[in-house]
């Protein structure tokens, strides 16, 4: 009887010690993750995690605050391998590091239903100094700006809208107020998954520049300039070959200046209506290369048919260019095209206004952090001027954006804009040059502090030239 007891103790002795682990194990898959989490969520302390798993070769640590810890030595192997899984950090597919989000630490925005508002408001005091030949002036000004964005949150298609507005009230000194208004809304319709057709609508306010060649020399107060955009559009992807067509409408007011002598001088002749129809084609080398072809036609007509110098300023407008379009990831991205534009005006007196057009946009970013944009538009302005059909305008850009630490960001910009006439035109080509520098200090998610200066030069040919400086430091609020 005493061997078959003592077999009996000893297998009950086995039975406990084996439920004993398993119940041990169990207390240990449920409380692991929680201590896991629990010490994820609390970067930088060294506070002991209870339940935590000491690692292989390590020895339990036992005292006061962490009494019940257990080694990893005491597990079945297959509990030792589910609890370094779990307490392991999520690796991605690839094996690289994870990307550092360019959103991340900004302002969330609103949610409205389906809608996501993103909306900032600043107030700027500035200090503004012109020169204008032999003359000058100088004033101080609050500026009050309003931007946001209104982005859908839908599974298909999309709606977005892109607004900002500027008002200025001039606190001391003399100098034209410049208020500005502009609003853009785009749907894009995803039909198929390779076709997409897109409707657009926009507004613009602005005030015309009084270094403008068709600004009013004697004015109190430049023309008010509004501008009504709508535009529709339709891509198709045919495998290697992708197309696109547009129609796009626009028309453009101009407001009553009001001149020193007291009368006012109607603009009402510059008011004017413009269609264009636009078509591209484009073949894919790869998906980094794709060389295109575009080509539009348009028709402006003016509401009145002879201005008030008896010129029927109406025209049709043709354009051709050909360009490449590239796309190496966030490091290098753009599109830049070659070609040529021209305006026919119903008199034959003004001529036909057009020359070389070079258009461009590319992004370079060459480190994390920077961000470097080189962009190129030419385009044709009409005249107002007897005998003057207009400019062509060239425009060269440069943008620089450096993250000197995550919450101080420099941006430095430059631009050239070479305005040129045609030979029998009486007016002056010009040169404007422009410079710039700023700094945002981001005091929270939602506060900002900037910072900016910037210089402006306007070269003639015949007459003088124009500077402007201008120094402002105000704060940005986010939502």
């Amino acid at each position: 009887m005493a061997p078959r007891i003592s077999r009996s103790i000893k297998a009950g002795a086995l039975l406990v010690q084996k439920r004993a682990r398993l119940l041990v194990g169990c207390v240990l898959v449920f409380a692991g993750p929680a201590g896991a989490q629990g010490f994820e969520g609390s970067p930088g302390t060294n506070a002991p995690v209870v339940g935590a798993i000491a690692d292989a070769g390590t020895p339990a640590i036992t005292d006061p605050q962490t009494t019940g810890a257990v080694a990893a030595s005491d597990l079945p192997p297959a509990l030792d391998e589910d609890f370094n899984r779990l307490n392991r950090r999520e690796e991605t597919i690839d094996g690289l590091r994870t990307r550092i989000d360019p959103d991340a630490g900004q302002a969330a925005g609103l949610r409205i239903g389906s809608f996501v508002l993103k909306p900032a408001l600043s107030e700027t005091f500035n200090h503004e100094r012109q020169k204008n030949g032999s003359t000058s002036q100088s004033r101080s000004f609050m500026e009050t700006g309003l931007k946001g964005s209104l982005t859908s949150d839908w599974s298909r298609h999309q709606l977005s809208v892109i607004g900002e507005g500027v008002l200025q009230n001039n606190i001391s000194g003399e100098g034209e107020q410049e208020p500005r208004a502009d609003v853009d809304a785009e749907l894009r319709l995803d039909l198929t998954d390779e076709t997409a057709a897109r409707l657009r609508a926009g507004y613009s306010f602005e005030r015309e520049d009084a270094n403008d060649p068709n600004a009013i020399a004697n004015a109190e107060e430049q023309s008010a300039v509004n501008t009504y955009r709508l535009g529709a559009a339709i891509e198709r992807d045919l495998g290697l070959v992708r197309g696109s067509v547009g129609l796009d409408f626009e028309r453009q007011t101009y407001g009553d200046v009001d001149l020193d002598n007291g009368t006012t001088l109607s603009q009402e002749d510059r008011d004017r209506n413009t269609g264009t129809l636009t078509g591209r084609l484009g073949y894919e080398l790869s998906p980094a290369l794709i060389p295109f072809l575009e080509a539009s036609v348009g028709k402006s007509i003016y509401d009145l048919r002879r201005d008030t110098l008896g010129f029927e300023r109406s025209y049709m407008s043709y354009a051709g260019r050909g360009g490449l379009e590239v796309d190496l990831g966030e490091k290098l991205n753009g599109e830049l095209a070659l070609g040529y534009e021209t305006y026919r005006f119903d008199d034959d007196r003004l001529g036909d206004l057009g020359g070389l057009s070079v258009d461009g946009r590319v992004n370079w970013s060459p480190q994390r952090g920077t961000d470097v944009l080189f962009g190129l538009l030419t385009y044709l302005d009409p005249s107002t001027t007897a005998d003057n059909p207009g400019s062509i305008n060239y425009e060269l850009t440069n943008i620089i954006t450096h993250q000197l630490r995550s919450t101080l960001v420099a941006t430095l910009s430059n631009s050239l804009t070479l305005r040129d006439f045609p030979s029998e035109a009486t007016a002056a080509d010009e040169a404007t040059w422009r410079t710039g520098a700023g700094l945002t200090w981001d005091m929270s998610r939602y506060l900002a502090l900037t910072g900016d200066v910037s210089y402006e030069r306007t070269n003639r040919d015949v007459g003088s030239s124009s500077d402007t400086t201008r120094v402002g430091v105000g704060l940005t609020l986010r939502r």
